[in-house]
């Protein structure tokens, strides 16, 4: 049996990748950004999912595509557990939902048309879910540096492939998420690599 919490700890891609293998393996049909029509239920998830994996994807859809977007920061508690951990691509994590807010929000600061619009990839299995998707922006505004300084922007945009693991609670919100994407394509991509 495979540890998926240490597995998507101690890896990015891989653990991610073998996150999705081991869902398949074990019968699990993997849920498309699908269309209705495409998979035969009018949702877009495939029939069989139980009635709390549709409803966590749906929950995540939303937090992407609304709340994240629209930065509807009030909302964020729907999707996430008041004391979440949010591991980041970087290595580091936090703890608590307030610093998930302000982490969220730093992006906006000086890219603050930033979006997720699309989740072409959704996973499903038990209380685990993972969602594909693409974060886009333009960096338009001076960002803080860490240091009490600006980097000035690049005017540069940004397509991110990105990756989100969630571990969902009978709350049905997420006690932990674990965020993939690539840094160093990041930096390249806004003129900063």
């Amino acid at each position: 049996m495979i540890d998926r919490r240490s597995l998507i700890r101690n890896s990015s891609a891989a653990g991610f990748g073998a996150l999705a293998l081991a869902a398949v393996s074990s019968g699990s049909e993997l849920a498309y950004g699908a269309t209705e029509g495409q998979t035969g239920h009018s949702d877009g998830f495939p029939a069989h999912l139980t009635a709390a994996e549709r409803k966590h994807l749906k929950i995540f859809d939303e937090l992407d595509f609304e709340i994240f977007t629209g930065q509807k920061w009030d909302r964020l508690h729907e999707s996430h557990a008041r004391n979440i951990r949010v591991h980041w691509p970087d290595g580091h994590f936090t703890d608590g939902i307030d610093k998930h807010i302000a982490d969220l929000a730093a992006l906006f600061v000086w890219a603050p048309d930033t979006r997720i619009q699309e989740h072409p990839f959704r996973l499903a299995n038990g209380q685990l879910t993972a969602v594909t998707g693409y974060m886009k922006g333009t960096f338009t505004k001076p960002m803080p540096d860490g240091k009490g300084g600006f980097i000035q922007p690049t005017g540069k945009s940004y397509n991110l492939p990105m990756a989100t693991v969630g571990i969902w609670n009978k709350r049905n919100t997420m006690d932990e998420e674990y965020l993939f994407w690539d840094n160093q394509t990041f930096f390249a991509q806004i003129g900063l690599g």
